[in-house]
């Protein structure tokens, strides 16, 4: 392969993402708009509303447990933009994840270090990961959480057999998780619109506003994903040589 044929073909993988993500939203807003969803994301408003002061709690409770146990947290972030909002929401799903991955850590690190290690053993993705946590800490962890190359619920236990620190782990995680928080938050959130009485052109600038979120995001995502593969071929350069 010639070197102007590669970086046409490292774009697909991107574009596909792309299109994916794009056929998801449409498909969330058709299905809130028909299929008497409305009548469902009005009974579950009702119910959070209903309970008041529990409600947040009880959403990122559930949440922690979910990250814990590896269970997927989409159905839970897209949830929490239709019952809560964009804002409250995304502070829900923020608090959440970050306290589940937290917890997940410390018992990866403290509880079921044996069982991560066997995991994880012979990924030499995942060596070179250790490798360059080794040399910078909270910058690779942040790295990884804009770029997602392992599953989220997976990568929270892989850290733990890591050197990074509590701290370093903690911070980093919980900025690197915004972006994707507010973008998959803000898709529950547009189900929502769309499912509601709202004029056309509030729902279309709720649109605009998404699509100007995705787009930030996904830029965020590609530059973190070339830093990170830069940082991960420095560190397994290193390993090799050790």
């Amino acid at each position: 392969m010639s070197e102007t044929e590669a970086p046409a073909l490292s774009k697909k993988p991107f574009l596909w993402k792309l299109i994916f993500l794009a056929i998801a939203v449409v498909g969330l807003i058709f299905a809130a708009s028909h299929f008497d969803a409305k009548a469902k994301l009005e009974m579950a408003l009702e119910w959070i509303n209903g309970i008041g002061f529990w409600g947040p709690l009880i959403f990122i409770l559930a949440y922690v447990i979910a990250t814990i146990f590896l269970l997927p947290g989409s159905v839970l972030t897209l949830g929490a933009g239709a019952a809560f909002g964009l804002v409250k929401g995304g502070i829900y799903v923020s608090i959440g994840s970050t306290i589940g991955a937290t917890a997940a850590f410390l018992v990866g690190r403290y509880l079921a270090r044996d069982w991560v290690a066997k995991k994880i053993e012979g990924n030499e993705k995942f060596a070179a990961v250790d490798e360059a946590v080794a040399e910078e800490g909270w910058k690779i962890v942040g790295l990884l959480r804009l770029s997602p190359m392992f599953p989220f619920n997976l990568l929270n236990y892989g850290f733990a057999i890591t050197r990074v620190s509590l701290r370093d782990y903690f911070l980093a995680s919980w900025i690197g998780m915004i972006p994707g928080t507010i973008m998959w938050v803000y898709i529950g959130y547009l189900a929502n619109v769309a499912a509601s009485d709202g004029d056309g052109t509030t729902k279309t600038l709720k649109i605009v506003g998404f699509a100007a979120t995705v787009i930030l995001t996904v830029t965020a995502t590609r530059v973190a994903k070339k830093a990170l593969d830069r940082k991960l071929v420095e560190a397994s350069a290193r390993n090799k040589q050790s």
